[in-house]
């Protein structure tokens, strides 16, 4: 397997925002994602395509932190589109949400602009979607449009470094790792020490209000352990060893979520009051957590029967929840007494329940039967056995699922 990215390779959000850059109006354009989500690289080939300048700059530079900064590169995008004239520019500013009270300096900038009628477009990059997302809401509401960029697929690696589905299944869609997965030790360390510990570090406890950051850093190690089970957050409490609340985790859990790291999924009960007050499905966001954290090699994962079932329950999950990021689906679980379906994918009025074989589970599916009964999904789908293959279903985009 080559480890060298393919030159050439792009990821399809590429193609939506070169469309949108290249439209006569102006506007805000936002790309969030994970921490190594490829937003950088993305931008730098969109701004490659276009015939029209641009200006690139970074946030994460330890001098780097106030509004004054901020100022001053935007004032360098203003002056590229007057050199340019009607065609006007692109400023791009990359990890934004570094700066304290940046969407308050963005709001002021981008409505002088408005009233100037500058041909400057703005695009802004950040790490951590729900802090990006907090800043959007607060002040610049009806003048923005996202681009989401969930972690790479099994598809996407496979295309850019050749993964195989056991490798993917272990190393996960980082792509900035896969150069090292022909020495899995140190690709560990590489995912603990520059990906996990850096987004919970400087995405998380810097950027947002932690009042307990040791029990926030055990739920996510949890989290990992436990990834594809429903969990209480009374269990959780007593696993953890805390005297926190149920609110705190829920909490904490929304946090590592919009970090792209860990999600818990809610019980689908046709009500929002119920999804609310049911106990969590911890799921991983990026199957690589899950190795890093449980310290076993790629042989010992497979050989151990009941983990590898995790890892293959946990990468549909994982499929569908960053699907379920970017605003294609709502994604759930059910259960009910001792019947259970996996995850439940909604996406408007359209329902569907997915069960995996995973080697764990038992051969029989009451869950999907008792599903189908009480909430008549568009379709029951069995990812597994002698249902649709792990990789078919893992190749394909989730929206091919919830077709007509």
């Amino acid at each position: 397997m080559s480890t060298a990215a393919n030159p050439a390779f792009e990821r399809q959000q590429a193609g939506t925002l070169v469309a949108r850059l290249s439209e006569p109006r102006r506007f805000l354009q936002i790309v969030a994602g994970a921490r190594q989500a490829g937003k950088t690289t993305l931008v730098g080939q969109v701004l490659s395509r276009l015939d029209i300048p641009s200006v690139f700059v970074s946030a994460d530079e330890p001098t780097v932190g106030d509004t004054a900064w901020l100022a001053a590169q935007w004032e360098r995008g203003r002056l590229a589109a007057t050199d340019a004239g009607k065609a006007g520019a692109v400023l791009v500013l990359d990890e934004v949400q570094k700066i304290p009270r940046w969407s308050e300096t963005v709001k002021r900038l981008w409505d002088e602009d408005s009233r100037a009628r500058r041909p400057l477009k703005v695009v802004l990059l950040g790490s951590a979607p729900l802090l990006m997302q907090q800043g959007l809401t607060e002040s610049l509401a009806g003048r923005f449009e996202v681009v989401h960029l969930p972690h790479w697929s099994f598809a996407e690696m496979r295309a850019a470094f050749g993964f195989s589905l056991e490798e993917y299944l272990y190393f996960g869609g980082y792509p900035g790792a896969a150069p090292l997965i022909k020495d899995p030790q140190r690709w560990r360390r590489y995912l603990l020490d520059a990906l996990i510990e850096t987004t919970i570090s400087r995405d998380v406890l810097l950027m947002t209000r932690v009042d307990k950051p040791a029990l926030l850093r055990r739920l996510f190690e949890l989290g990992c352990r436990y990834s594809g089970q429903v969990l209480s957050y009374t269990k959780m409490l007593g696993q953890l060893q805390d005297v926190g609340n149920a609110t705190t985790l829920a909490h904490y859990l929304e946090l590592l979520g919009g970090a792209g790291m860990l999600t818990g999924l809610q019980k689908y009960a046709g009500k929002a009051v119920r999804q609310r007050g049911s106990s969590p499905k911890l799921q991983v966001m990026n199957t690589a957590l899950m190795t890093a954290q449980s310290g076993l090699s790629p042989n010992e994962a497979r050989a151990d029967r009941e983990f590898r079932g995790r890892l293959v329950e946990s990468a549909v999950g994982a499929h569908l929840a960053n699907a379920a990021a970017g605003g294609t689906c709502d994604l759930f679980y059910w259960r009910e007494r001792n019947r259970e379906v996996d995850f439940v994918v909604r996406a408007g009025r359209t329902v569907i329940a997915i069960e995996v074989k995973s080697g764990r589970a038992p051969g029989a599916f009451p869950g999907l039967g008792a599903f189908a009964e009480a909430f008549k999904p568009k379709r029951t789908l069995l990812v597994g056995g002698d249902g649709i293959s792990l990789e078919e279903f893992l190749t394909k985009p989730v929206e091919h699922w919830l077709q007509t």
